[in-house]
């Protein structure tokens, strides 16, 4: 009799990731909404790219960091994103299967069915907020010798191998 309610209660222990569910979820919202409010500020701010004011170096610094914040945002979404398929990851492997997420017609990326499933799919977004991060600094990156320009090569080819083998793991 002890054993069955020792058993229930540890079965129903799981139920404790609920708040790890409910955090990333709000914590995801937050981030969509700071990258939109970002978004529109980037936005807003684009007609300043036609004044007559900007004139050589001037427009070309307005540029760079009108393209800095578009990967700030581009890399805003990303995390939110990770967070809602951590979220969703989370509820489905130990809360309860999300039926929506099972019948939609098309194939979601947001159906999780192992803890692998859920590593891999978040490892591959984490890559890529990786890769906005480091297109981020190459944009600014000034270069003063040929060693600077070969490692920034270097991190190219390393890029681009990861991307390969990722898609290489998949098939």
């Amino acid at each position: 009799m002890i054993e069955k309610y020792f058993e229930t209660a540890l079965w129903n222990s799981r139920f404790v990731v609920i708040i790890a569910v409910l955090v990333s979820l709000v914590t995801a919202f937050a981030m969509f909404y700071m990258a939109s409010v970002d978004a529109y500020y980037l936005v807003s701010h684009l007609g300043d790219y036609a004044s007559s004011d900007l004139v050589g170096d001037a427009r070309k610094v307005f540029r760079a960091e009108t393209v800095t914040h578009v990967v700030e945002v581009i890399d805003g979404y990303l995390l939110a994103t990770v967070l809602l398929m951590f979220s969703l990851g989370l509820y489905e492997l130990f809360i309860s299967k999300i039926e929506q997420a099972e019948s939609s017609e098309t194939p979601s990326v947001l159906a999780i069915h192992s803890l692998d499933d859920l590593k891999t799919r978040l490892g591959r977004v984490i890559l890529m907020i990786l890769i906005v991060n480091f297109f981020e600094h190459a944009i600014s990156m000034e270069f003063h010798s040929a060693y600077e320009l070969l490692a920034l090569a270097g991190g190219i080819a390393l890029i681009g191998l990861t991307l390969y083998l990722t898609h290489v793991e998949e098939h």
